[in-house]
């Protein structure tokens, strides 16, 4: 039996976790690509629980930069970056309830090279920035457009070949009345560019308005943890997901599960707020669904707990806390 039969998306799912249906959302299907998370943008899908979904994500620039020799300030048009697929609406979603998203595939389109990673002014974990300030003058431009394939990875140089470790850097659902830059993380998740958020991981998105609107985008080909300058290797995709909806499970901030751990995610700043909120919501979660007193949590995490930093360039830095499952075995 594989783990996910006894993931909470398999046993409290509307669809228990099964394949239903099947959509997509190609470049023609989608349209305009969104730059916002919002319950204002119309539904471009309307889907049941337990839909396979396949979309064609643009990369975090929509294709602006093909050229080493580019300028980022002269191609891009901040803040319209992180182009974003959907909303999709899930049908019988409801304030409080819960979408799961397991990630099936992510694969490289486009042509080569696919990958690109650059250094902007006023952007990066090393530099000054506009919520940073400082006098010092911004670092050079610089883009590196990069071969990547599934296959073989991301050529970076002669010598060194970067495996190909996919993931969804930003996904989410729409505030309840708010518009929020697709840049931002946060309760909805967005930006997080959390690199477990990766094939065969289960993501779970509070939702807060009527149909959940689930936006997606932004896929990399890899990441180190933080996102160090600003840019990870953003490369257009075919990424396939199956949706499902869990009624009256209400979390407060988005949740990871996969084969190894369960998982809670915090945006916030100062970065150590952003992991001061993923460890108090783990410690709920523990309380919640796994038997635990707060305390006792609190106390056995300070042993085993694990911190994963997704991005620390954002306007909100990203941390994941997390917990292996052969600790504390499974969610009730």
């Amino acid at each position: 039996m594989s783990w996910f039969e006894d993931s909470i998306m398999a046993r409290k799912g509307v669809a228990k976790g099964e394949v239903r249906a099947e959509a997509s959302l190609t470049e023609a299907q989608q349209g305009n690509y969104h730059y916002v998370y919002s319950a204002a943008i119309p539904p471009v899908l309307k889907i049941d629980p337990g839909t396979v979904l396949t979309c064609e994500t643009h990369d975090a620039f929509e294709g602006a930069i093909t050229s080493e020799s580019d300028k980022p300030t002269e191609k891009l048009n901040f803040p319209f970056l992180n182009p974003q697929n959907g909303p999709v609406w899930i049908n019988g979603a409801e304030k409080g309830d819960t979408i799961a998203v397991h990630i099936d595939s992510i694969v490289p389109r486009g042509p080569q090279p696919r990958g690109t990673t650059v250094i902007m002014p006023e952007f990066g974990g090393l530099v000054p920035t506009a919520d940073t300030a400082l006098l010092t003058a911004p670092l050079p431009e610089r883009v590196r457009k990069l071969h990547v394939t599934a296959e073989e990875g991301t050529v970076w140089n002669d010598r060194i070949i970067l495996p190909y470790e996919p993931f969804i850097g930003t996904i989410g659902t729409a505030p309840q009345i708010e518009a929020i830059s697709s840049l931002v993380p946060d309760y909805y998740g967005g930006n997080m560019d959390l690199p477990d958020v990766a094939p065969g991981a289960v993501v779970y998105l509070p939702v807060q308005t009527e149909g959940g609107f689930l936006f997606l985008g932004d896929c990399h080909a890899a990441q180190g943890d933080g996102e160090l300058c600003g840019v990870a290797i953003e490369h257009p995709t075919v990424t396939t997901v199956r949706v499902d909806l869990i009624k009256g499970w209400t979390i407060k901030t988005p949740r990871l599960e996969n084969d190894k751990f369960y998982m809670t995610i915090g945006s916030s700043r100062p970065m150590e707020d952003a992991a001061r909120g993923a460890y108090r919501e783990l410690i709920r979660w523990m309380a919640a669904d796994f038997g635990f007193d707060e305390i006792d949590a609190y106390m056995l995490l300070t042993q085993c707990g694990r911190i994963r930093l997704g991005n620390m360039v954002d306007p909100k830095y990203t941390v994941g806390a997390s917990v292996l499952k052969s600790i504390i075995g499974i969610a009730r």
